[in-house]
């Protein structure tokens, strides 16, 4: 029978940068991307399972636990020394005062073998493994921008829990953290492992802050209801049939990312419109990484959040949806969206896709509208901090699940996707028995360690 996990926090620390900042980089603008950025914190975790053939061996975990929690402290303050903006404070809604007031550490011991975490994943439990904002203060009551949970497991086993301001960055900027960070970790300091401090502020000068935003703005709404959230894991060959069952004239080669959206997005709908008792009109708002679309392509690799969105919407006299139409509407809608900003987007049009999100899916009565987010392509897989590449990425539960919101990252293993999906209970229980679904996607298996 399986131990109950519990977590002990052994400490907490504030690290600070190295070095100090630079007079001359105290203050980092923020974009406009930024200040309309809602007041959340992103979490991450990364597992690695042991190494070790003697899992049994309480002291030398001991002894390792010490060795690892010296160099991730030793290295975390050496990489603030690149993103010194991540152990700053926020100045209003305008910029961040790169004061060196540091980044939280918790060092934490957990009473299981990470097997067992693995083994049945438990998104809910998950909120014990990584820091949390409101609880992780200073003794002046300040917050933090980032903060860092090194959870250590009996069997040796090590998770890394990292939260982060979203208006400080956002999966793109978190990634270039993480991986710099274990870049660091190696003993790496080249400019191609570690990014140079030049890049933050960079989406400022592009889209300056806007002054009316400065003072704080009611946040973007989402719905909060009876939401749960459930895991589901398309492996490579099952989005390989897919893919070929998605393909059509209008679009041959769909992605992966489409495919699978699509087919998430068709289930979704069905259980909707069998609780609701008819079709309604449907939207679905997919995130986009808006360095990836800009022509030219940008000169330096932009920190903090840049990022769009584009819309796939349905009819209500269309009650009956594939997943070749689906597909189709999707990239309808990505194609229209690179025309229009491809070649630049101004602070109007941002404060603009703003309101038009908040329309969408901000609304109680949106039942229909769905927000996905993808990970995919981001190299999480690749943070190897001295002990090997992570067995596994996970997006813990929420504080408070929001409806209808989907994320998509990779599987451990290449072109694989893990889908989180958060919705109303009574359409969550129609989705996860949804036998078309069910022939793609798994729901919740085991993680190959």
């Amino acid at each position: 029978m399986a131990t109950e996990m519990k977590v002990e926090v052994i400490c907490k620390e504030t690290i600070k940068p190295s070095s100090p900042t630079p007079h001359h980089l105290r203050i980092s603008d923020l974009s406009v991307f930024d200040q309309v950025t809602s007041e959340v914190y992103v979490q991450l975790l990364l597992f690695y399972p042991s190494s070790s053939d003697d899992v049994n061996n309480i002291d030398h975990h001991h002894s390792l636990f010490a060795e690892r929690s010296i160099l991730l402290k030793t290295s975390l303050s050496e990489t603030l020394t690149y993103f010194y903006p991540l152990a700053g404070e926020f100045k209003y809604n305008s910029s961040i005062s790169c004061n060196d007031h540091g980044a939280a550490f918790v060092e934490a011991r957990v009473n299981c073998p990470i097997s067992q975490i693995l083994g049945e994943p438990d998104l809910e439990m998950q909120k014990q493994l990584v820091p949390n904002h409101i609880e992780c203060r200073t003794q002046s009551g300040k917050g933090y921008l980032l903060l860092v949970q090194a959870n250590f497991f009996e069997c040796g086993g090590v998770a890394i829990g990292v939260t982060i301001s979203h208006k400080a960055g956002d999966a793109h900027t978190l990634s270039k953290f993480i991986n710099s960070w274990a870049a660091i970790a190696l003993g790496s300091t080249t400019t191609t492992d570690v990014v140079p401090p030049a890049q933050f502020g960079a989406a400022a000068s592009l889209l300056p802050p806007l002054e009316f935003l400065n003072s704080p703005q009611p946040p973007l709404e989402f719905v909060h209801e009876n939401c749960v959230t459930r895991r589901l894991v398309f492996d490579a060959s099952k989005i390989a049939a897919l893919k070929s069952k998605a393909a059509s004239t209008t679009v041959p080669n769909p992605t992966r990312i489409e495919v699978v959206s699509a087919l998430i997005w068709k289930c979704v709908m069905e259980a909707s419109r069998s609780n609701l008792g008819s079709a309604r009109p449907s939207a679905w708002c997919q995130v986009v990484n808006m360095r990836k679309i800009m022509v030219p392509p940008l000169r330096v690799d932009l920190l903090g959040n840049f990022f769009g969105y584009f819309v796939a919407k349905t009819e209500e006299s269309e009650v009956d949806h594939d997943v070749q139409s689906l597909v189709a509407e999707m990239r309808k809608g990505f194609e229209e969206f690179k025309v229009n900003f491809a070649n630049g987007i101004s602070g109007e049009d941002v404060l603009q896709l703003c309101k038009e999100l908040g329309e969408l899916i901000g609304k109680v009565d949106t039942d229909n509208n769905y927000c996905s987010t993808s990970w995919c392509r981001f190299p999480f897989y690749k943070a190897n901090f001295g002990w090997g590449k992570p067995s596994w990425m996970s997006i813990p539960a929420g504080a408070v699940e929001i409806k209808n919101i989907i994320s998509l990252m990779d599987e451990r293993y290449g072109n694989g996707i893990e889908a989180r999906l958060s919705l109303k209970e009574e359409n969550m229980a129609l989705v996860e028995s949804n036998q078309e679904l069910l022939a793609y996607a798994s729901l919740n298996p085991s993680v190959v360690m």
